[in-house]
């Protein structure tokens, strides 16, 4: 495939936002524009460029940058529920922003003040913030070919790395690499740096159009002072793990949400009552009434945790972190993200049971619900979330530190 040759238009300083209130305000307006031209960007692979600086000049990237850097520092329950009011609109565009929050919460878990206020700065100032994630492979998602070297007095990051959710839209593109010692570290690099080159190969079946594929990094230069030390994870108790988890289980509550919302307009609308019901609407068969009231309950059941986990990490965030704390948050995290898988699968596909075959058709578009849950629950294996819940509930072992718990 070839790279991605259009860069993000130069970062301006978006809207202000305060307030629980302005925020879901904006979450929905995007939503209306969003929603629309959802299937048509899926069915087109169309990479949202514009979509995304309406994201931007909204102000919902700045959410969590902490009040004493300038931002709004609002809780993560608001971060949810923005997170699935975009989501519900396209599940695409809930998840390209998501990196932004893992990394605000990595600046503030070992950003140094010097990071911290100059890519929080950044972030206030409209700077966009993506991602170049693991390396293609059998190995662990931990493993690092992607490194540091010194050349000519400077140091340069060469490697290749996948699932880059966002990179292509970015100012920012921080990927985690091995220092020069080979120990763990997130790098920071422009977008627009000499050396960066981004491929448009994200060829999945449903999220298509985050640009989610490959970064090549060819003897980019860094600076040491865009250089996170990833490596005390291990041994520094932090929330920037439950905070990554979180988020992305909210985009899976606004895929279920999406796919039921659609679900119930088509039952309504367009479905017919199979013939042994003896009633004139498939609206009212029994059959179907039961199956969406379930469905309902168990959504409901899934956003309950989600927002239970998120007032946990919100509580947990007053006080210094300890490894308990992290831990508890983990585990709420862990017990809402398995709910809203199984809700975000089971109504994206439990959707076409109950409207019936019309529903298949392409015009429709409703496949994309069913491959946006798919590939999206995918990002960590949910088996691991319930190990986690298990494992702690039983054993009393504290959950591995590291951004995928």
């Amino acid at each position: 495939m070839a790279p991605i040759t259009r860069l993000p238009a130069p970062p301006r300083a978006p809207q202000r936002i305060d307030t629980h209130a302005q925020a879901i305000d904006a979450a929905r307006a995007l939503a209306a524009h969003y929603r629309p031209g959802a299937v048509a960007r899926d069915r087109e692979r169309r990479l949202p460029f514009d979509e995304i600086e309406r994201h931007t000049a909204s102000g919902l990237g700045t959410l969590t940058v902490p009040r004493s850097h300038g931002g709004p520092d609002l809780p993560l329950t608001t971060v949810v529920e923005v997170f699935e009011i975009i989501s519900a609109a396209d599940a695409s565009l809930g998840q390209i922003p998501q990196n932004q929050f893992g990394v605000i919460a990595l600046l503030r878990d070992f950003g140094s003040q010097d990071q911290q206020a100059r890519f929080f700065a950044d972030i206030l100032a409209g700077h966009r913030i993506g991602n170049a994630g693991p390396e293609k492979g059998k190995r662990a998602l931990t493993h690092n070919e992607t490194r540091l070297h010194r050349k000519d007095g400077k140091l340069v990051l060469v490697g290749e790395r996948f699932y880059s959710t966002g990179a292509a839209f970015a100012h920012w593109i921080p990927t985690r690499a091995a220092d020069t010692e080979g120990r763990p570290v997130q790098v920071w690099v422009r977008r627009d740096a000499p050396g960066v080159r981004v491929e448009d190969d994200w060829l999945s079946f449903g999220q298509r159009t985050t640009s989610s594929g490959t970064v090549v990094f060819d003897h980019v230069i860094v600076e040491q002072a865009n250089i996170l030390p990833v490596w005390r994870f291990a041994e520094t108790p932090g929330l920037t793990g439950p905070t990554s988890q979180l988020v992305q289980a909210a985009i899976d509550s606004g895929i279920a949400a999406m796919a039921l919302d659609d679900a119930a307009s088509f039952v309504r609308d367009k479905a017919r009552p199979w013939m042994d019901s003896g009633v004139e609407r498939a609206v009212d068969d029994p059959t179907i009434i039961h199956a969406y009231g379930a469905l309902q309950a168990d959504f409901h059941a899934a956003q309950a945790v989600l927002y239970e986990a998120a007032e946990t990490i919100d509580r947990i965030a007053r006080d210094p972190v300890t490894a308990e704390s992290s831990a508890a948050a983990s585990v709420a995290v862990a017990e809402a993200k398995i709910l809203t898988t199984d809700i975000a699968l089971a109504a994206s596909e439990m959707l076409f049971d109950l409207a019936g075959s019309s529903a298949t058709r392409a015009a429709h578009g409703l496949d994309m619900h069913w491959r946006n849950a798919r590939v999206h629950t995918l990002h960590d294996p949910v088996r691991w979330k319930y190990h986690l819940v298990g494992n702690y509930a039983l054993n009393g072992v504290l959950p591995a530190r590291h951004q995928w718990n």
